[in-house]
């Protein structure tokens, strides 16, 4: 009997990257399994986990002998292997680009990461305003969303790919709190919410704060 693919997310279903592979796994139609993690608790670093995990972070995919973490690899092997809708474009130059927008959402924008986690979108909104740091990277945010995005364009690169997803995502953080966003990108954004497999990630059932 083949063993099932397992899926590592955080026990709260709020992790943008978690739920990046969640989505990329649902529309590719692979079965699988959702096995959480309580980051909380330090869960990541246990042993057992960290047996499965070489990076000690979530997601991890369990792909029969196979251990893979870091999402956008995780989606970038997703694509290699399995057949069913395309996670990437085929085009190089525009495949390139994707993994551009993913690498750049992961590694920039910190200050919107920091005042509006993804709590704001899951489980509660902030109070607090966004502070001079964080409004320059939502502008920065905002300007590149809509150099990518053509006239009315549905999609970034003609067609939907998981770098969609992340976009949107980011977006969301901004949107899902009454942040000032520009009312195109934010068409943008919701185009992307309603996708049956995003729908699936955020319909989840989670524990409240506290």
């Amino acid at each position: 009997m083949e063993k099932p693919v397992l899926l590592y997310v955080d026990r709260l279903y709020t992790s943008p990257y978690a739920m990046s592979v969640f989505v990329g796994m649902q529309e590719k139609g692979i079965p699988f399994e959702v096995r959480t993690v309580d980051l909380d608790a330090g869960g990541q670093h246990a042993p057992d986990y960290a047996a499965q995990s070489l990076t000690q972070r979530v997601p991890t995919l369990v792909d029969g002998d196979f251990r893979l973490s870091e999402s956008s690899a995780i989606t970038e092997y997703l694509d290699d292997v399995y057949p069913g809708v395309p996670l990437y474009p085929a085009d190089a130059k525009l495949k390139a680009r994707a993994r551009q927008v993913q690498a750049w959402l992961r590694s920039d924008l910190l200050p919107i990461r920091q005042e509006r986690s993804t709590d704001v979108i899951f489980l509660q909104r902030s109070d607090a305003p966004l502070s001079p740091a964080a409004q320059v990277a939502a502008q920065k945010l905002f300007d590149a969303t809509d150099a990518l995005l053509a006239d009315g364009a549905e999609y970034l690169f003609g067609a939907w790919s998981i770098a969609d997803v992340d976009l949107a995502l980011m977006l969301h953080r901004l949107i899902a709190n009454g942040d000032a966003v520009p009312p195109k990108l934010v068409a943008y954004a919701q185009r992307q919410w309603q996708r049956p497999t995003v729908q699936a990630w955020v319909s989840r059932e989670r524990a409240p704060l506290g």
